[in-house]
């Protein structure tokens, strides 16, 4: 989260849950309730599909009727899953778009629709998955800032769903309210990303304990497990795939979405494929035990992390659309022996978590009377969060045990609380050194290739005759605001070099800039 100093700018102030599938918007509203602003079609969710037409006319989340008369390389979907992959981009109109410029034509039509019903939209919180690293986190905000918001904060989806659970309990910001303190698990499975979480709060404190997830992991790989094994047994049968003609897919992958939704409840139901003038039809059984597995892994693993058992957890709280299957909550049952709460409705949970979140930094501005009323600003006032980082920060040495090559050495854990700093020494590797050459890397693998690389700088100008072997202290800090601080110093003569990593991977200022006029020259529908 980015606690430091925000910049708001005169308009509305909302909260976007930019999802894999879905997409939301949501404002507190003068009592402090959030709502959902629901879109032109008066849904409170809006799927994260584009539709690039002729002419830079561009439809967001078109009907599945008006898909399928579409040219499918026409028709993007789960492009979150893209977020920070600098080699991925769509061809349109002899441009290159990218995931940024894709998701904030989603954020555009969202604001769009929101204007029709609030009036001028200008700040916004926009939400991601606790695994994002720092690249896909900065791909986020530039979708913002593309679409013509302002991106006051990034925030976890678990931590706004947790808040949107404690704030609708009517228990947090209450500092007059005597409760203890609650345990939580926030299970939150979307249609393309996973995280689980465990939080404890009271009225006014708010903490994270551990997290973990899998942003390639959702209700859509549920969908494809069923069509690529009821495409396998045509092809068994009739020697032809179903999913090489793209009309027919669209047919069939709409069917196989239904018999998701229907083998939630039953452990037998019958699809039928028809193509080419064949019809199959299959009993579809479970084939995605694996998939919950995983999911059911992770959740053992956070709770461990967390030092929490099932019995210590006040609830067990779903969020994202996906955990309507009737699977999960028996699953989750029995982990932790508690039956699932109910309390939010997940697909909008994550977006009414941001729009708190963003009402709690507009309610901190100095002179901020508002639109809320006296009551529920002083609520907003009082809650304090403290959260921890989701990847484990470290830099790049040589291996003590092999000098031939480079390892990660962690300096910060994941799942630390932040703010935190920690400083450790190292020794030049040669004699006569005239530089150091330091690289922050995010993640978890001893391998720096498998992490990502997400700052470097140097020392240079050492004395000279430096002896292999002279000390070298390097302080990293991760500060409450998730901004990343590292300093390296020789220690002999007393040289020092330092870098605040902001998150200037992805797109820059003028790539950016010629987006954002881009955006405007589209329609979006």
């Amino acid at each position: 989260m980015m606690a430091h100093k925000v910049k708001f700018l005169p308009g509305q102030t909302v909260g976007i849950d930019l999802g894999t599938t879905y997409s939301a918007i949501s404002q507190l509203d003068a009592e402090g309730k959030p709502i959902v602003i629901e879109n032109a079609d008066d849904r409170p969710i809006t799927p994260s599909v584009v539709l690039l037409g002729d002419g830079g006319q561009v439809m967001v989340g078109p009907s599945f009727e008006r898909i399928s008369i579409e040219d499918p390389s026409h028709v993007i979907e789960a492009i979150k899953r893209e977020m920070g992959n600098k080699n991925f981009f769509v061809v349109y109109q002899n441009k290159k778009l990218t995931p940024e410029f894709i998701s904030a034509l989603i954020l555009k039509k969202l604001k769009q629709d929101a204007e029709e019903r609030i009036g001028p939209v200008a700040n916004a919180v926009i939400t991601v998955p606790y695994y994002f690293n720092d690249v896909r986190r900065k791909a986020t905000q530039d979708a913002g800032r593309i679409a013509g918001l302002n991106v006051i904060d990034i925030i976890n989806e678990p931590t706004a769903a947790t808040l949107a659970y404690a704030w609708n309990r009517g228990e947090l910001g209450r500092g007059d309210l005597k409760i203890a303190e609650r345990t939580i698990l926030v299970y939150d499975l979307g249609g393309g990303t996973f995280d689980v979480t465990v939080v404890k709060y009271s009225p006014t404190h708010f903490r994270v304990l551990a997290t973990d997830g899998d942003v390639m992991l959702g209700g859509l790989d549920w969908s494809r497990r069923i069509v690529d094994h009821v495409s396998e047994q045509f092809m068994r049968k009739f020697g032809e795939d179903p999913r090489k003609d793209p009309e027919a897919r669209r047919v069939f992958e709409q069917e196989c979405e239904d018999a998701k939704l229907a083998l939630s409840k039953k452990t037998q139901v019958p699809i039928s494929v028809y193509h080419k003038g064949k019809t199959l039809t299959v009993a579809l059984t479970r084939v995605t035990a694996d998939l919950l597995q995983r999911t059911k892994d992770t959740t053992e693993l956070v709770l461990q992390q967390a030092g929490v058992s099932g019995g210590d957890l006040d609830e067990v709280v779903l969020v994202g659309g996906s955990t309507y299957m009737p699977v999960v909550e028996k699953m989750l049952k029995e982990v932790t022996g508690r039956d699932p709460s109910h309390e939010l409705f997940p697909e909008s949970a994550v977006a009414e978590g941001a729009a708190i979140h963003a009402a709690i930094l507009e309610a901190r501005l100095e002179g901020s009377e508002g639109r809320h009323a006296q009551a529920v600003l002083k609520r907003l006032r009082s809650v304090e969060t403290t959260d921890v980082n989701s990847h484990s920060l470290g830099v790049k040495i040589t291996d003590p045990q092999n000098r031939t090559r480079k390892i990660n050495h962690i300096m910060i854990p994941k799942n630390t609380a932040i703010p935190f700093e920690i400083s450790q020494r190292f020794v030049t590797t040669s004699p006569n050194q005239e530089r150091i050459h330091v690289y922050v890397l995010e993640g978890e693998a001893a391998d720096p290739a498998a992490c990502t690389a997400i700052g470097d700088f140097q020392i240079v100008g050492l004395p000279p005759n430096l002896p292999q072997g002279a000390p070298v202290e390097i302080t990293i800090r991760y500060d409450s605001s998730g901004r990343i601080h590292a300093e390296a110093k020789e220690l002999t003569a007393h040289k020092a070099a330092s870098t605040e990593i902001v998150r200037d991977s992805g797109l820059d200022d003028n790539g950016l800039q010629n987006f954002e006029v881009l955006a405007k020259d589209y329609r979006v529908e």
